[in-house]
């Protein structure tokens, strides 16, 4: 089954998460190669980014080659993308207030310094994109709840029972869904 609109919003929105993960990643890396790993503000972000990256590639991965996949579902990716962003909220004020101590206009380091001034810039490119990152993951968590919200209002209660990229609301209950949960464990709900 191919991907539904609202599916393709939804890849459209963890590709751009995950472009934005990646120039995290890369610039902790940075960050933190030039502080030879060794404070914890900086590796916050570092250690963040890569559990996103991780997260968000299996999520990807699965949604693309299962087409029932539990992970694409919307009380998965409200959860998900929700506790993604409440680490990436506690994680970067941590970090910004350890990075409030860091010049804002870069240049004004002497031109002598030219590793700390690229330091200074690469800090600050961060300092941005974590909160891009943070903002990114708490949007696509509301939009996923205020979504899914509307749609079980307003009777489409299949919405909870396939994933969201292949989620098409003028999709009836009574319909054949191959995406309900059928179990020999399950009997007793078919008798009530």
């Amino acid at each position: 089954m191919a991907f539904s609109a609202i599916g393709k919003v939804k890849v459209a929105a963890h590709a751009a998460l995950f472009f934005v993960n990646i120039l995290v990643l890369a610039f902790s890396t940075r960050v933190n190669h030039f502080q030879e790993f060794y404070f914890m503000a900086d590796l916050f972000p570092f250690g963040l980014s890569i559990v996103t990256l991780i997260l968000l590639t299996i999520t990807i991965a699965l949604d693309f080659a299962v087409e029932n996949s539990y992970t694409g579902r919307a009380q998965f990716e409200i959860g998900h993308f929700g506790l993604l962003s409440i680490f990436w909220l506690a994680f970067n004020s941590f970090s910004t207030s350890r990075w409030r101590m860091i010049p804002f206009q870069c240049n004004s380091i002497p031109s002598d310094f030219s590793e700390e001034r690229g330091w200074c810039k690469d800090v600050q490119a961060l300092k941005g994109l974590v909160w891009v990152e943070f903002f990114m993951c708490f949007v696509t968590a509301l939009m996923t709840l205020r979504y899914t919200f509307t749609q079980y209002s307003r009777g489409n209660k299949h919405i909870f029972q396939m994933p969201l990229s292949r989620y098409h609301p003028e999709l009836l209950f009574g319909q054949k869904l191959t995406y309900g949960r059928d179990s020999e464990f399950l009997q007793f709900e078919k008798l009530t």
